[in-house]
């Protein structure tokens, strides 16, 4: 069963994830399914580290607040999947994308949270993208959980950028396009490491 990216999901990226991920990533599902369980994890923590920082801002507290919920529900469901394919848990180095993210972020202000925000928007995008090329070459039931789990990731995205709007409504825009350069880079450009949101395997990778 075929799956569309959300075509505006793929006009917010700029740039599609190569082929070579997406054959790398099936090639080496159990590494895909850990990174994704440490991913949802990340995601949780991320929003609880903003609703702790950011406290006095109520309508960002409230969605972040939501948002950990269903992350840590996607991390138990993972969790479970793992455990009934028989999948040992084991750790596995972070990528670099989320770290090569970050080092553009403004220090200080509110220029900070605004550059946080848009960059949840690029993780939450780039996830639902994979999931979307992912899905159709899955086993019939992860295929119908990755599927399942398109709805969430977009609205994810559609609520990180509403709130980077909402904060900077006439610089938004820009920042966007440069964390957009950025992410571009880290998604398509040839990697050491297979992981969810990793560049394609370099020469001799996955």
């Amino acid at each position: 069963m075929s799956v569309s990216v959300p075509s505006e999901i793929a006009a917010f990226l700029g740039a599609g994830t190569p082929a070579e991920w997406t054959g790398a990533a099936v090639r080496s599902l159990d590494d895909l399914l850990i990174d994704h369980a440490n991913c949802e994890k990340k995601a949780a923590s991320t929003a609880l580290a903003l609703m702790f920082r950011y406290e006095g801002q109520a309508d960002l507290v409230h969605r972040m607040s939501r948002l950990a919920r269903e992350e840590l529900r996607h991390f138990e469901q993972v969790q479970g999947i793992l455990s009934e394919r028989g999948i040992a848990w084991r750790r596995l180095e972070a990528s670099r994308y989320a770290r090569g993210l970050r080092e553009h972020v403004r220090q200080g202000g509110p220029e900070r949270l605004v550059d946080l925000l848009v960059i949840g928007a690029f993780i939450e995008a780039r996830s639902c993208e994979r999931f979307a090329l992912v899905a159709p070459m899955l086993d019939k039931d992860l295929g119908r959980f990755y599927r399942g789990l398109l709805a969430s990731e977009a609205r994810h995205f559609e609520q990180y950028l509403a709130l980077a709007r909402s904060r900077d409504p006439a610089g938004v825009d820009e920042r966007v396009r440069v964390f957009r350069a950025v992410e571009n880079r880290l998604a398509t450009a040839p990697d050491t490491q297979l992981r969810f949101h990793s560049g394609p395997p370099a020469s001799g990778g996955a």
